[in-house]
């Protein structure tokens, strides 16, 4: 017995990093994964990874899934999305929100083009993808959305700030997964009442994936600073599963959660060692 069976999942970013592996992970508990992002084969993108592998690696572990190239900054697209994995497999259960975009620019140089297009990934898409499965999930009052979050989101607090250093052109990125667990808890309290849970979840260390290797937030795919991505799967996984009183809501780090419910006996980082965002807390 698989903790997804018979559920359909939808995963938005699974051509590569966290998302792969949580579209592997809910393929091998049983759901059916609906697999999104824009890179459908190898090669369209300048990183390693596709749906097309990703969906591969499904099927040939004896899962269901199917690849959708889709970009989530777009709300025609997310609306065919959720249309497509209806189409597919029917009414979807389990959404998570894991595309994410940004630049790494300093304000003052962040072009105002790329700023809109990074929220509009990282914050619309999530809110366009959560309101095209509502309408399902209420009728049927169930149903779990999952947002990936980030680090990023904890602000540096207040100045002076000498010897700090700077943001590494991170404030796009930290404003929109702020802005993200905001979305998180408002929608979970607006949903409750109709069973559906509505959580998001950051890794309590860097995860190696071609992106952050890419953006040299590790020096590489064996960084002992970071987490295997099979962490942040692991309590995705825990945060669709678990019956709403005991998640929703929850702006959580992949080692604290897991840690909490006994799915790991040692943990670190954020959640762990140092506290996480306020929303976590709250």
């Amino acid at each position: 017995m698989g903790k997804l069976d018979g559920k359909v999942a939808v995963v938005t970013g699974a051509s590569r990093g966290i998302g792969q592996a949580i579209a592997e992970l809910f393929g091998s508990e049983g759901a059916k994964v609906v697999c999104a992002a824009r890179t459908l084969n190898e090669g369209d993108h300048q990183l390693e990874g596709s749906l097309a592998r990703t969906v591969q690696n499904i099927t040939s572990a004896g899962g269901e899934a199917a690849a959708v190239a889709a970009n989530v900054s777009e709300e025609d697209d997310c609306n065919r999305l959720i249309e497509q994995a209806k189409s597919i497999f029917g009414p979807v259960d389990v959404l998570v929100n894991n595309a994410a975009l940004n630049y790494y620019i300093p304000v003052v140089d962040y072009p105002a083009s790329r700023w809109i297009r990074s929220f509009a990934v990282n914050v619309h898409g999530p809110f366009m993808l959560s309101k095209a499965v509502l309408p399902d999930m209420l009728e049927r009052r169930s149903g779990a959305i999952v947002n990936i979050s980030s680090g990023a989101a904890i602000g540096p607090g207040r100045g002076p700030y000498a010897g700090q250093g700077g943001a590494r052109g991170g404030v796009m990125y930290g404003a929109s997964k702020a802005a993200l667990e905001r979305f998180t808890q408002g929608l979970a309290q607006e949903v409750y009442e109709y069973g559906i849970s509505v959580t998001c979840v950051s890794p309590s260390q860097v995860v190696p994936t071609p992106g952050t290797v890419f953006h040299k937030l590790v020096s590489g795919m064996d960084d002992p600073r970071g987490e295997p991505p099979l962490l942040m799967a692991r309590a995705a996984l825990l945060l669709a599963s678990e019956p709403v009183d005991t998640v929703t809501g929850r702006v959580t780090y992949s080692q604290q959660i897991l840690r909490e419910f006994g799915w790991i006996e040692a943990a670190r980082g954020t959640g762990v060692e140092r506290p996480g965002s306020g929303y976590s807390q709250s």
